[in-house]
């Protein structure tokens, strides 16, 4: 009794997305199918869980490579979770029911390039959609504090590091290697990986500042020459392959527009690097309100539709 009086207490300082990527792991049997159902990552679900034993200081599931099981403080976590999740869940619903139509301003923040070339078209269209809505979208490069800053959203590029925000992923932005016509004629255009070396890079300090990192399946190549460049961001380093200064990878629809009008031309297209998934971030994955909700069903639909 008096250990389920002190889970009971420690529970109040836990958010309600903990509980939930918690009931979820235990409903679906694996942090893989869980991932998959909450739109998150393995990884991060395995992380909150061993946040929340450490908070606990107990142990709530029994791991092993076939299966997951609850200790007896996990399967009463469970089910007091279950418990506060559908009493939260009945009064969001009672509340949105209220005021289902976006209203209000959404503070709205992104990556300076990512929302100069895709989260601006879903300004204006989610503004078009919901006229009694409003935005305040600030683009910057710096990790911003949603909770301090008073930020309902934000969109972000990269795998996610771990905290107490909740998270939905948008999509994957999909990589490949370019270069202009006019440097390939300087050069001749590679046939094959080791065609690299001979190469100039232009690095982004992102992925590397040594050199350029591709991989084709279970094969992994690396560049040895310093770049000619190191750029901070796509859209430096696609400026700089147009004006014929070496070959980079870039972001596919950063490069769609220009691969078109045949200002640049890709290279060696099975030599990739993993694709980086993008993600809307909030504060919670509870009491979202209608303008949070519908940006993001926004957002999800629209990356949906993009053609890389």
């Amino acid at each position: 009794m008096l250990k389920g009086v002190i889970l009971l207490c420690n529970m109040t300082t836990m958010s309600t997305y903990d509980l939930e990527i918690f009931v979820e792991v235990i409903k679906r049997g694996s942090f893989t199918k869980a991932a998959e159902a909450l739109g998150s990552e393995k990884a991060y679900l395995s992380r909150v869980v061993s946040k929340l034993e450490a908070h606990l200081n107990t142990k709530l599931l029994q791991r092993s490579t076939r299966a997951l099981s609850m200790t007896e403080a996990g399967r009463e976590l469970f089910e007091r979770a279950q418990g506060i999740l559908s009493a939260i869940e009945e009064t969001e619903l009672r509340l949105q029911s209220k005021q289902s139509e976006p209203q209000g301003v959404l503070k709205l923040t992104s990556g300076v390039e990512f929302g100069l070339l895709v989260v601006n078209k879903w300004v204006n269209k989610f503004l078009h959609q919901h006229p009694l809505a409003r935005v305040d979208f600030e683009q910057t490069n710096r990790v911003v504090d949603l909770v301090h800053d008073g930020f309902d959203l934000a969109i972000r590029v990269g795998e996610l590091k771990d905290s107490s925000l909740s998270a939905r992923r948008i999509g994957e932005l999909r990589y490949g290697l370019f270069a202009s016509p006019g440097y390939l004629k300087l050069v001749s255009t590679p046939r094959k990986v080791e065609d690299l070396e001979r190469l100039d890079v232009i690095a982004f300090s992102v992925f590397s500042a040594q050199g350029l990192r591709v991989q084709k399946g279970n094969q992994t190549f690396e560049t040895k020459r310093p770049p000619r460049l190191i750029a901070n961001g796509s859209m430096s380093a696609r400026d700089a392959v147009m004006a014929d200064l070496g070959v980079a990878m870039l972001p596919l629809i950063y490069a769609a527009e220009f691969e078109a009008q045949n200002k640049l031309v890709r290279v060696l297209p099975d030599w990739i690097r993993p694709p980086a998934p993008v993600h809307a971030v909030f504060p919670s994955n509870k009491y979202l309100t209608p303008k949070v909700r519908a940006f993001v069903d926004l957002a999800v639909s629209e990356f949906a539709q993009i053609k890389q």
